[in-house]
Order: C-alpha cells, then sequence, then structure tokens
C-alpha cells in the first residue's frame, strides 16, 4: 500500500519526511515521497537532501506542481495555518486526497469551505491532529472509559508553554503577524485543548459533546500570548483547565492529569503534543487522604518511534485505500466542532484574525 505524500519544507513537514522514511518492519502502509513543492527549487533540493536522502523525489518551485502530478495520492500540508485554507482548495481542486496540518484552518468557517469542496469533489480529507493517533490515547481513553480505572472522571488540566520574545520578532514572523493566525491558541493551546476533548467526553469523533467555554486571553503588541480556558461539560459537569503561553519556556513532565473519584492519571511527557507514557494512580481501599502511601500506581511506557507522526500517516493510508472520504479518528465534523471552540474562545478571549471578517 502507498501513501504518497508531497510535503512543504518548512520544520513540521521536516519532522513529517523523517518519519515517513523510518525502516519499519511493522508498517501498516508503504510510504512514497513521491515529490515536495517548495518556494524554491534550491530549498526543495536542501530539504530532501538532509531529511529524505535515500529518496528520490521529484522537486517543484511551486505547489500547483505536486498538485499537477498524477502519480500522488495524497497531499500532506504543513504550510502555516493562514495558508491551509488556500492549499487545500487548490489540492482538492486537482482532484488530490490532502492531510492538513492543525490547526486546520484559521476559523470554523474556513473548514466548511474546506470540507463542502472536498465533499462535491468526492477527495479524502483529514486534520493531522498527530496526538489523537498515539496508541498512548487508545488504550489511556480504554481504561478511563471502559475500565473505569480511576472511576469517574470529574477534572482535567493540560498546559503547552513556549517561550518566544514576540516584541522583539520581525511584524513578518508567524509569531507576531495576525495574517498568519498568530497568537498561542492554534498552534500551542490547541494541543491541551484536545487532552480535555480525550480525557473528559468519552463519545467518540463525530458524536462528542459540546462543552461550555469560559475563557481569557492576554496579548502582547496585539498579539495574544497567554490563554487560559475553562471547559465545562452539561451532562456531566466534567471541568477541564486547560493554558498556552508564549511567556514562558517552564514546562511540568506531567503534560496533562486526569483525576478521577478513584484516583489520578498523569500523563508524561516533553510537551501536550508528545506524550511518551502515563501512569495510574488508583487509591488504596480505606485510605482518607492522597498522600503517596495512599495509592496503587501502574505505568505504561511506549516505544518512541521517531517523532510519532508515524501512527496518523498509517491510518490515513490505510484510509485511501479503503476508499473513505474521512478519518474515524478526526472526522469532519470533529474538525469543525474544534475549530467552533477556538472561535469561542477567542471571541472571549478578544483575538481577531483578518479572516475572521470575510
Amino acid at each position: 500500500m502507498a501513501s504518497n505524500v508531497p510535503t512543504s519544507t518548512g520544520l513540521i513537514s521536516s519532522w513529517f519526511v523523517e518519519d515517513l522514511v523510518l525502516d519499519r518492519p511493522d508498517a501498516k502502509a508503504k510510504h512514497i515521497i513521491q515529490c515536495i513543492g517548495s518556494s524554491s527549487l534550491d530549498k526543495g533540493k536542501e530539504f530532501a537532501k538532509k531529511h529524505c536522502p535515500n529518496a528520490s523525489p521529484t522537486i517543484y518551485g511551486t505547489y500547483q506542481e505536486v498538485y499537477n502530478n498524477l502519480d500522488v495520492d495524497c497531499v500532506y500540508i504543513g504550510t502555516p495555518h493562514s495558508f491551509h485554507k488556500q492549499n487545500c482548495l487548490d489540492a482538492i481542486a486537482a482532484g488530490k486526497n490532502v492531510l492538513c496540518e492543525k490547526a486546520f484552518t484559521i476559523n470554523a468557517a474556513e473548514a466548511k469551505e474546506v470540507f463542502d469542496a472536498a465533499e462535491k469533489k468526492g477527495v479524502y480529507v483529514h486534520e493531522a491532529m498527530w496526538l489523537r493517533h498515539r496508541p498512548l490515547v487508545v488504550e489511556l481513553r480504554s481504561l478511563l472509559f471502559d475500565d473505569k480505572v480511576i472511576g469517574d472522571v470529574f477534572r482535567m488540566s493540560s498546559d503547552f508553554s513556549l517561550l518566544i520574545d514576540i516584541p522583539n520578532l520581525p511584524d513578518t514572523s508567524r509569531y507576531k503577524d495576525l495574517n498568519l493566525g498568530a497568537g498561542t491558541l492554534l498552534d500551542l493551546g490547541i494541543y491541551p485543548l484536545t487532552w480535555s476533548f480525550l480525557a473528559l467526553d468519552p463519545n467518540k469523533p463525530g458524536a462528542s459533546e459540546k462543552p461550555n467555554v469560559f475563557a481569557t486571553q492576554t496579548h502582547i503588541d496585539g498579539v495574544e500570548v497567554t490563554s487560559s480556558i475553562l471547559l465545562q461539560y452539561p451532562s456531566t459537569g466534567r471541568q477541564g483547565v486547560v493554558t498556552s503561553t508564549t511567556m514562558s519556556g517552564l514546562r511540568d513532565p506531567v503534560v496533562c492529569r486526569i483525576q478521577g473519584t478513584k484516583g489520578h492519571v498523569d500523563v508524561e511527557g516533553a510537551a501536550a503534543a508528545a506524550p511518551l507514557s502515563f501512569t495510574v494512580y488508583r487509591r488504596k481501599p480505606g485510605t482518607k487522604s492522597d498522600t503517596k502511601d495512599d495509592f496503587e500506581t501502574k505505568k505504561y511506557d511506549y516505544p518512541k518511534i521517531g517523532r510519532g507522526f508515524i501512527y496518523e500517516a498509517d491510518n490515513t493510508a490505510v484510509d485511501i485505500a479503503a476508499g473513505r472520504k474521512e478519518s474515524a479518528i478526526m472526522p469532519w465534523g470533529e474538525t469543525i466542532r474544534v475549530m467552533e471552540i477556538m472561535d469561542e474562545i477567542r471571541k472571549q478571549g478578544g483575538t481577531k484574525y483578518p479572516q475572521d471578517q470575510a
């Protein structure tokens, strides 16, 4: 099974391509890097030499040439958020299947426009929220909601922090230019926000409950630099505390904490986007406090294979081979729901992008 994936040449694309060329005997699909689209031929050649030296992709100096290549099955889009809508629409118009990075678009209206075009053209489109595809997430949700390993979940918290000197960046930086979707929410906050969905809602994507949202944001030079969000699920009362900032690089090794009536789970990793393990702390019968000695613990470790993009890449290839038009893990309705929630967070927090005027 082949998934032919041309890419742009930014950082996220380099990570994705490096994962595609890993030697994995148990891979669900054989991935072929058919071609690479870049803003210049020289840049594309350097990208291929560095990140996929054993492959022989065709290098193009435009994205449209990638879309026009008849040997391409699926286009991977790793450009900044603000380009996603047009990149997707151009690929769809050429009849290509699409795997597009998160945040899928700038707002929900753009996402709906892309999916409407995909439906009319009859092509597969999938938001590349790699976190949801990890085996760690699948087992964790089974333990939480099938086995109820910590009883009834009632609260979670997750943060993603990165230190970026916004005031001293050039105005053209994607971290500072509102036209490019600058701010923490779409870039960083989407990960702890996703943890809230995974940890609090037992429903499958597409049948997810829409939580109540209470949000505040802080801005510097007009750019959102800190978001604090409280989510509350009406049917259960479950709450999520979600935060993101570019004002600090300090990170807790616990990237998500999930609390239940019989204990808690700590998800560990380098960042909310990169979990590596989780530990279940189950309260011993008869205990009256939550000290270290009051818990039975079990740690679940997962092998670190590349950067972790392999799972979404494999699942995309399998979906396309099966003739599906949506991912069951991240269906179109779920992408729109997430974008609508982020639209509401920005509305309450006072972040507005030029694309919101459309």
